[in-house]
């Protein structure tokens, strides 16, 4: 490579090139006139994507431009291509371009019950599992070593790895994104590089950011692809030599920032999402004019980019760099934790189907798509598309618009109307705010939007809107980002922030920013559940290219050709299918015929239900959303077991009335921050917790083991504790609080049973146990424990004193696991039969009816607002009702229509309070009136409109649409002035007298309805 120092009077010229699924766009742009009427652009290109070989295309495309600009090849500074190449490769899971991947971990004691690949669709997994192994090493949430490597452990991986012939490595290390000081994952990698020389290893620590599974997953996609993004960049290379461009090549990545050729085949899955991206980033440059005192103002964009049968909007923040999605995203059925754009695609396009009956008129999915020009009315076609309706309305110059005049105007109106709510609708879920907010259209489809928005201050329509995506990568700057735990205990939060700002910049510099060209387009702050003095801040710096930085390189030689041709195999025959609906519910399933397991155990006479996956996977979605926004997911654990199950072992559930009196049982949970549940993936904490009571205790066995509380993750730790893998105990179909609370004494034992939480014992996981013995409270129990646990990695397996048959069925809440299964069935059959507008209204039917449960309100989230206190999470949301034009009022297959209850409440808003668990639901009219609806122990859940699912507190965000119900508590709760004060909104600190939703039905046995 030669490196050489580019300036910018001597080479003025950019081409920025964008290869999408339809068209190839490229641009040639002298941002030295960026300021002139021009804007900079000196020349454009649009034309198909060539198949088979996009390549081509590119050349192609580039060629073009050069001609028509007539300038010099030696004035071109940088070609910048945004490609879907290497996102193709693995969506389409093409073996050809897709390598076996072997993943080491790193952590003694963690991440065991949740093997590498465990989340991938199997056609995927099939393409892609090569082998997967541990080592020591790891580190807690401080940043503290849980052991340090162990070279011979890494040697013998590499042993075993050189044996099955497999040169794609993934080193992926606990909390390696923290690792400042240790080094972990570098050290296993330069081990591997001596024992292994000529194989790829990928360090997670650079694909990407917190949450080990998500980041794991995002590094096997991105080993996998290495050698095909080798040969493509190859073949970029071979296409510029045949051009005679000597200049610097890069790429563009999803944040809308720069990665060089060289970094790229390193980290090609940065180029996931760069379609999109570019596309904003397009936008905000030719809309910078109009856009320059939102800039000044500090407020954001939203962008619209209508195609021909989709559109995506997404918000450009006042830096005019894409806000990142602060969710997982989902690449081929992956669960990945990159940066990506937030955005949302709909199905409204210009070539979308208009479908007029008498009840309705829809708009999309369908869409003729790239038969626009031959099928709509327009065009002499036959079809109605929005693009008839649009020339129809305005007279857009579009094909001939005589052919379209006899369309009814009312049709027009009513199309017109349709197309506003779909906008408005997205446009509502971007924002994070009520206030209005700039518009910017592009795309070849952006004609069919009509003005008059609502929630946008200004509608722009920039021209050049066609190839704002080739814009977008011209225009690409350099950014560094930070993601990292830090303590608060010695210095406060600001400067905390200001450290991190300074390390984001240096790392924006070492990219390739000119640094005094640098600003910061991110900060976020977030304090962690349970964890006393840690914070996670994320910091993004963006900057210019720096000329310096610019490398023109010379590494393409006459015996690369073949190599090319390799690289140009991008489709063919070999391509597997996905099945994406591994974890879900296939269409042609028949929910209601189903019928789980039961069956009596020949040795003990009693009646058990054997777990299915399809059981477990309905119990986990019933189990978060009895967690009233709490408890934390139950992601981890559903993958544990399910994976305990795919191996053979059993999990078996039971009434506690089946047991004999003196039955000894076993209780415990989790006690700790959820935050901990992401990396570690939990391990043996809860096992090594059991093991520990009872050697205090002196048993050598028990009878069986039930759950402290059935809300969020621990409403599946019975199972895993009792499964065939550890104790082989059936799990009792009960727990001690019938949802998720915050504290070990909110439960029901403590209400009517006090004195009987100890002893109890705690365990890490990693070797660390301790055992409680004595108290002069419940209370206390909680505060000895909880401090101690903040030594031992914040989170810890808790088992309790053994229970008995007769305190379960006096004083517990029975059925609570067949009532999670029957709330799981629920969201699935919505899913099937397209029938999620009343999910809700069936949740209702199974916990009782609507004396027992009611919906409170709908709505959309509105305001959201978050603190740490004494390492509890509090705030809370606001929910605002939806403009009636905006209610879903239909449902279900094809013309059905479904109706669904009336919420409790209507118009004006509600609030939700939450102390890590939601405390009550106040509704406020547009009269100024208030009412509460709901509160503790009732249960408050708020669920995801769309999905039908929890949304857990860490997910509450601006814009969500969402159904809140309420369900009332278990008696156990309500029966006593005790169980109020331990339970009920005084125990909160709210000086509120409870008022019951409803009446409390007992949950109906799923054991005896099937045995």
């Amino acid at each position: 490579m030669v490196s050489q120092a580019v300036a910018g009077s001597a080479r003025p010229y950019r081409i920025g090139v964008d290869v999408g699924g339809t068209n190839t766009d490229a641009v040639i742009l002298d941002l030295g006139q960026a300021e002139s009427s021009t804007l900079g652009v000196i020349a454009t290109h649009k034309a198909p994507t060539s198949q088979p070989n996009v390549t081509d295309g590119i050349e192609t495309a580039v060629r073009s431009v050069l001609q028509q600009s007539k300038i010099s090849v030696d004035d071109v500074a940088c070609l910048i291509i945004g490609t879907t190449h290497f996102i193709n490769a693995v969506v389409e899971n093409d073996i050809r371009r897709l390598s076996k991947v072997a993943v080491i971990r790193l952590s003694r004691s963690f991440t065991r019950d949740v093997p590498p690949f465990a989340d991938f669709p199997p056609a995927l997994k099939e393409s892609l599992h090569g082998y997967y192994g541990w080592v020591d090493g790891g580190l807690h949430i401080d940043g503290a070593q849980e052991s340090p490597i162990n070279e011979d452990q890494v040697r013998e991986q590499c042993r075993l790895i050189k044996a099955k012939g497999i040169d794609s490595i993934v080193v992926s290390g606990v909390y390696s994104p923290i690792d400042r000081h240790f080094h972990q994952e570098a050290s296993v990698r330069d081990i591997i590089q001596r024992e292994l020389p000529d194989v790829d290893v990928v360090c997670s620590s650079d694909v990407s950011q917190i949450g080990f599974l998500e980041r794991e997953n995002a590094s096997i996609l991105n080993a996998s692809i290495l050698k095909f993004a080798r040969h493509t960049i190859r073949g970029f290379k071979l296409a510029m030599k045949r051009l005679n461009l000597h200049c610097g090549l890069y790429l563009t990545q999803n944040d809308g920032s720069l990665i060089d050729a060289e970094a790229a085949t390193r980290l090609p899955i940065r180029t996931f999402s760069s379609g999109p991206t570019n596309s904003m980033r397009g936008a905000a440059y030719l809309g910078k004019l109009e856009l320059k005192l939102a800039k000044e103002t500090g407020v954001s964009t939203l962008v619209l980019d209508v195609g021909g049968t989709t559109s995506d909007i997404g918000v450009l923040l006042p830096s005019g760099f894409p806000r990142q999605s602060s969710a997982y995203s989902t690449v081929a059925g992956v669960r990945v934790n990159f940066g990506m754009p937030h955005v949302t695609s709909i199905g409204l396009g210009g070539g979308s189907l208009i479908h007029e009956t008498e009840e309705r008129l829809a708009i999309g999915p369908t869409s003729v798509g790239n038969d626009l020009t031959t099928q709509a009315l327009v065009f002499g076609g036959s079809v109605l598309t929005t693009t008839d309706v649009a020339v129809a309305a305005v007279g857009e110059d579009i094909g001939d618009g005589e052919l379209v005049k006899h369309l009814d105007p009312r049709l027009i109106q009513k199309s017109l109307a349709r197309i506003k709510a779909m906008v408005e609708s997205a446009v509502d879920d971007m924002k994070t705010s009520p206030d209005p907010i700039p518009l910017l259209l592009v795309g070849g489809g952006s004609i069919i939007v009509p003005d008059g928005i609502r929630g946008v201050s200004q509608i722009i329509r920039p021209r050049l809107h066609s190839v704002a995506n080739a814009i977008g990568a011209a225009t690409s700057k350099v950014s560094g980002a930070l993601d990292s735990i830090e303590s608060t205990a010695e210095q406060s939060t600001a400067q905390i922030v200001e450290h991190a700002k300074k390390r984001a910049i240096e790392a924006a510099i070492s990219a390739g920013a000119e640094a005094g060209t640098i600003s910061i387009a991110e900060v976020d702050v977030i304090p962690l559940q349970y964890v006393a003095n840690q914070v996670r801040v994320l910091v993004r710096a963006v900057g210019d290219l720096s000329h310096n930085h610019i490398n023109l390189e010379d590494t393409i030689h006459d015996d690369d050709t073949e190599e090319e041709e390799e690289g140009r195999s991008e489709t063919g025959n070999q391509t597997k299918s996905l099945d994406l609906h591994v974890d879900g519910e296939q269409q042609a399933f028949d929910i209601d015929a189903y019928r789980p397991q039961v069956s009596k155990n020949l040795t003990t006479g009693i009646h058990e239900w054997i777990v299915s996956e399809r059981d477990l996977a309905w119990i986990a979605d019933g189990c978060y959303i009895l967690g009233c926004g709490g408890g934390g997911s139950p992601y981890s654990e559903f993958l544990r077991l399910r994976a305990q199950l795919r191996d053979g072992h059993v999990a078996r559930i039971i009434d506690a009335a089946s047991l004999p009196s003196d039955a000894r049982i076993y209780w415990g949970g989790y006690l700790g921050s959820p935050q901990v549940f992401g990396e570690r993936l939990t391990g043996p904490e809860n096992r090594q917790a059991t093991e520990e009571l009872q050697k205090y205790l002196g048993d050598d066995h028990f009878d069986a083991f039930m759950t402290i509380e059935i809300g969020g993750a621990c409403g599946l730790l019975s199972m895993l504790v009792g499964s065939s893998k550890n104790f082989s105990v059936p799990t009792i179909d009960a727990d001690w609080m019938g949802r998720a609370y915050p504290m070990i004494w909110q439960t029901t034992l403590c209400v009517h049973a006090p004195g009987n939480l100890v002893p109890c014992a705690i365990a890490s996981g990693d070797g660390k146990t301790l055992v409680m013995t004595q108290t002069t409270d419940d209370e206390i129990v909680d505060r000895a424990l909880r401090a101690v646990s903040s030594e031992m990695g914040s989170l810890v397996g808790l088992a309790m004193k053994p229970t008995t048959r007769d305190h379960i069925l006096s004083y517990g809440v029975r059925n609570t696991l067949s009532l999670a299964w029957r709330i799981g069935r629920c969201v699935a059959r919505a899913e099937i039969n397209n029938t999620m507008v009343t999910v809700a209204d069936d949740i209702i039917r199974e916990v009782g009816g609507p004396e027992s449960a009611r919906v409170l309100f709908r709505g959309k989230i509105v305001a959201v607002e978050r603190r740490l206190h004494k390492a509890h999470s509090y705030g809370e949301i606001v929910i605002q009702q939806l403009p009636a034009e905006e209610e879903e009022e239909t449902g279900g297959i094809g013309n059905s229509r479904q109706k669904r209850s009336q919420a409790l409440a209507s118009g004006g808003q509600i609030r939700i309070p939450f102390k890590n668990e939601n405390i009550y639901a106040k509704h406020e009219a547009e009269d100024g009136s208030e009412k509460y609806l709901a509160m503790v122990p009732d249960l408050i859940s708020v669920l995801d409109s769309r999905s039908g699912r929890a949304v857990g507190v860490p997910e509450y965000r601006y814009g969500l649409l969402v159904t809140v119900l309420g369900i009332t508590g278990s008696t156990r709760w309500t029966d006593t002035p005790r169980g109020l004060a331990l339970g009920g909104p005084k125990a909160f600190g709210y000086d509120l007298e409870y008022k019951p939703l409803g009446v409390y039905k007992e949950p109906k046995s799923v054991i005896l309805e099937y045995r």
